[in-house]
């Protein structure tokens, strides 16, 4: 039985590389919308399951992982900016405070189906109207939940996490692994 990741997020990839899982790439296509007064965590999980079980019928003899990522901060969700002026917007927010990114994440296999969510608390330095602008013009921003990726330029503004450092960057790699081996998923 193959792991399919469905999902073209290179830092998934990155992270699942870098762990030395073994693993195929067939991305789901589905509505992320999130539905009215959904919890975030219930939204990451649901759009989770959704991904792995798109793909799942398409691969219906291989165990598929499904995921979805977001920034929270006072409870609502933070997304992919719309643009530059979304993203300083979100960093403006994000500045000087801590807030959540949760990750859902699912495994869909032959024998069944499980998933859960993985938090991890962030702070965020407080940022000048320059970094925020230096930051923005980097063009980091613009594919990345929250506005920011910590992985990268944006980690100079991270001073503090408590969880899951992978988490942060997409995909909780210890939590998915201890999935994986409790639905008998050869990923190595």
């Amino acid at each position: 039985m193959r792991l399919i990741l469905a999902s073209t997020s290179p830092r998934r990839r990155e992270l699942l590389d870098a762990a030395g899982v073994k693993f195929d790439v067939d991305a789901a296509s589905v509505d992320e919308t999130p539905l009215d007064g959904e919890a975030p965590a219930a939204c990451v999980e649901r759009l989770a399951l959704v991904k792995a079980r798109a793909v799942f019928r398409r691969h219906p003899a291989d165990a598929v992982l499904g995921a979805d990522t977001t920034v929270v901060l006072d409870g609502r969700m933070l997304a992919k900016p719309a643009d530059d002026r979304d993203a300083a917007a979100m960093l403006r927010g994000l500045s000087g405070r801590a807030h959540d990114v949760l990750t859902g994440f699912a495994l869909v296999t032959p024998a069944g189906e499980r998933s859960a969510v993985e938090t991890t608390r962030v702070w965020m330095a407080a940022l000048s109207d320059a970094e925020i602008a230096w930051y923005v013009a980097s063009g980091e921003p613009r594919d990345k939940a929250g506005a920011y990726a910590i992985q990268g330029l944006a980690s100079r503004f991270i001073p503090r996490i408590e969880g899951s450092y992978s988490n942060v960057v997409g995909l909780p790699v210890e939590a998915v692994l201890q999935l994986t081996a409790a639905l008998g998923v050869g990923v190595f």
